[in-house]
């Protein structure tokens, strides 16, 4: 029963050197790592703090899974174990889930959802649901569930982006599908400059004033 938690009990091993630097650590560096996912998503919650309120506040979803990656991906580098391997899919395949639901353009719905994303939020939902609770009976099925969500998102970015930073740019389109009536504005934290920025998008409303003016 407690061998899935047992410290390389995972078939998965990195190629960093086990142990190296710390012994307590398995991969002291791809431990170390993820506290990128936990210090970058309360910056990006605060940055998408207009996208959030005026569009969609589902996107704090996103970064407050990035931050369960974090968590999960140190435990999984940290003791190389079957359950922290487990647990990393897991929180990237609720991920995937939640970029879909919030993302998908309205363009591609298909008929039966009758155009409203709250159904499609449903509808993914629940196969997720039963994958994660499948995957503690058999781990295998998540590397399923994740080609299933992961190879069309790969692909339908192909298409739609050409390449680039996903989550930010989905945001920004989807202002314009979701809000029209909204002027999104893409911009870099803490200076806002392409090479050195961080992405996010910001919302600039636009009330039309009885003098026609524009503030």
């Amino acid at each position: 029963m407690w061998k899935p938690f047992e410290a390389g009990s995972s078939p998965v091993d990195w190629c960093e050197r086990n142990y190296s630097i710390s012994s307590s650590i398995a991969e002291f560096m791809n431990t170390l790592s993820n506290v990128v996912f936990l210090l970058l998503p309360p910056v990006l919650m605060h940055l998408f703090r207009d996208y959030g309120r005026f569009v969609n506040p589902g996107i704090h979803i996103i970064w407050f899974l990035l931050m369960i990656v974090g968590l999960s991906s140190a435990y999984f580098h940290a003791t190389l174990s079957l359950i922290g391997q487990l647990l990393d899919e897991l929180a990237i395949l609720w991920v995937y889930m939640a970029g879909f639901c919030m993302f998908f353009p309205r363009r591609y719905f298909p008929n039966i959802l009758h155009n409203d994303r709250k159904l499609l939020a449903v509808c993914a939902t629940l196969p997720t649901l039963i994958a994660t609770g499948l995957s503690f009976i058999h781990p295998a099925i998540n590397a399923f569930a994740l080609m299933s969500l992961g190879i069309p998102a790969f692909g339908f970015m192909i298409v739609e982006l050409k390449s680039y930073t996903a989550a930010v740019l989905f945001a920004y389109f989807s202002v314009k599908e979701e809000k029209p009536q909204q002027s999104p504005v893409l911009k870099y934290w803490p200076k806002d400059d392409f090479e050195l920025g961080i992405p996010y998008v910001t919302i600039r409303s636009y009330i039309k004033l009885d003098t026609n003016t524009n503030i």
